[in-house]
């Protein structure tokens, strides 16, 4: 037999006898130098430690026939279970193959023949790279289950805003997902776009997060769905967003202490919406408040007890006549001096009254629209048993 043969065969030999020793100053280095791998939690070290091991085995393996395709690069981080792609990033995993390489480097002098200290060197390098890559491999396709399972979580959330759950399952759910929770919180709603597929959707996504901060995006048949929250003005946001919408109108909820309260947002929303074809000429967006009116018409509870209570009941408990006063101005055509003859005082009189019910309502009885708010208040008012 050639001395080379034999030679290398011994080089071999030297470096399967010198694994324990490359493990144990691998498991040394580890605990000592790197910062992130001591403040894992016991179950986590013992996982990282067995990658680190089976990844020293494996090269060592290959190392005895490098002409073929380096062995067991996918079997050292199937060693571990998927979870732990979530506790070390692929930035700390790189640096466990540089650590590997670098421990490897270091002992090659005690462990490969006389002569071979290179080609153990060299040999670690090209392993290494493989290492690299199939590192990279293993978080892309945990990148991609997660991603889909995040998708799934998102649209199982955003249903759950839409129906009215509240439970104690929101905020964690929405917290897996990376709501920050600083901030309030605000639902827009309107058409979605045609074709808006899961790359679309991840385009509004980030958009939607450059604009609020935290954002679900959620499709419901031809409904587009958008959660935001963060510490801005939530408003603008949301109008900065418009163009992301389909044709036709787009209403957003009033703005809630937090995503918990969420649904209460989206169901202000959702119900202006459903109201909005009533108002033509309603701007775009809109805010579901004011829709008050037309959501009486198509049956929403809460906007009739928000008319009475915003305006009707504080204008009859008010001094000076201004109910009447509206009354009157209302049901003479808004004419001032024919509510003013109703009434037997000056048209001056009037125009002061009714300066006050808007003062009082936040609703001006001198605008057509919104005279048009405190008409059905009124009616609604006058309808309702308890008042």
């Amino acid at each position: 037999m050639p001395t080379s043969t034999v030679s290398r065969d011994e080089n071999i030999q030297r470096v399967r006898e010198g694994l324990g020793l490359l493990t144990a100053a691998a498991m040394r280095r580890l605990d000592e130098e790197v910062a992130w791998y001591r403040q894992l939690p016991a179950e986590d070290r013992s996982y990282v430690a067995l990658v680190a091991q089976t990844g020293i085995n494996a090269f060592v393996t290959w190392f005895a026939d490098p002409k073929q395709t380096p062995h067991g690069v996918g079997e050292m981080f199937a060693a571990a279970p998927p979870e732990l792609t979530r506790s070390i990033s692929l930035q700390h995993t790189l640096q466990l193959v540089r650590l590997m390489v670098d421990v490897v480097e270091s002992h090659s002098d005690q462990i490969a023949s006389p002569g071979y200290e290179r080609e153990l060197r060299e040999a670690v390098l090209r392993y290494s790279r493989e290492v690299a890559f199939s590192a990279a491999e293993v978080y892309a396709r945990a990148a991609e289950v997660r991603g889909a399972w995040d998708a799934r979580l998102e649209a199982l959330v955003v249903d759950a805003i839409v129906r009215g759950d509240t439970d104690d399952a929101l905020r964690s759910r929405v917290s897996a997902l990376g709501w920050s929770g600083r901030g309030q919180a605000l639902v827009v709603v309107g058409e979605a776009t045609s074709g808006l597929d899961d790359v679309g959707t991840a385009d509004l996504r980030r958009a939607a997060r450059r604009a609020a901060g935290d954002t679900l995006v959620g499709i419901h048949g031809d409904r587009l769905v958008l959660v935001l929250g963060g510490e801005g003005d939530l408003v603008t946001a949301a109008s900065s967003l418009l163009g992301r919408f389909g044709p036709g109108p787009v209403v957003f909820g009033p703005v809630v202490a937090s995503v918990t309260e969420a649904p209460a947002s989206a169901r202000a929303a959702l119900a202006g919406l459903a109201a909005a074809p009533a108002w033509p000429q309603a701007p775009r967006p809109v805010p579901a408040d004011d829709l008050l009116p037309e959501r009486v018409l198509t049956g929403d509870r809460t906007a009739r007890r928000v008319l009475v209570a915003q305006a009707f009941r504080p204008l009859r408990e008010a001094t000076g006549s201004v109910l009447d006063t509206l009354s009157a101005y209302l049901g003479t055509g808004r004419s001032l001096e024919a509510a003013a003859r109703r009434l037997y005082v000056h048209p001056n009189t009037v125009r002061y009254r009714l300066r006050k019910v808007s003062e009082i309502t936040g609703w001006d009885p001198l605008d057509a629209r919104e005279s048009f708010v405190l008409q059905v208040a009124l009616a609604l008012g006058q309808l309702d048993p308890a008042d």
